[in-house]
């Protein structure tokens, strides 16, 4: 659980510092956002996934958005979420994508 990667207690602040400690001379940075998001219907279960691949960056950039938005650049971008535009990060977050899927869903039933 990403929310106590730090240890109990600990700030978001403190997991993306500890995250950026645990890669310090890792080569492969590559890393994912994934949503999933669940629809029952008359017992009838849907899933609609999110993902968005990219790299975490040496430190953090940004000042908009949470979480681990200021070190994660999504791919064929070179700002972080926390730098992106908010209406940008809205359109290609895996929240976005998976939320896509679902409201396409729903306008065939």
């Amino acid at each position: 659980h990403s929310a106590r990667y730090a240890g109990e207690h600990k700030s978001t602040k403190d997991n993306v510092i500890k995250l950026l400690d645990d890669l310090k001379g890792e080569s492969n940075r590559k890393a994912q956002f994934r949503t999933v998001i669940s629809l029952i219907i008359n017992d009838t279960q849907k899933q609609f996934d999110g993902i968005i691949r990219g790299q975490i960056i040496d430190d953090l950039r940004g000042e908009n958005g949470f979480g681990y938005d200021p070190i994660f650049v999504p791919e064929g971008y070179s700002q972080t979420f926390a730098e992106l535009d908010l209406s940008i990060k809205n359109k290609i977050s895996h929240r976005a994508i998976a939320i896509q899927k679902l409201v396409s869903y729903l306008k065939t039933i």
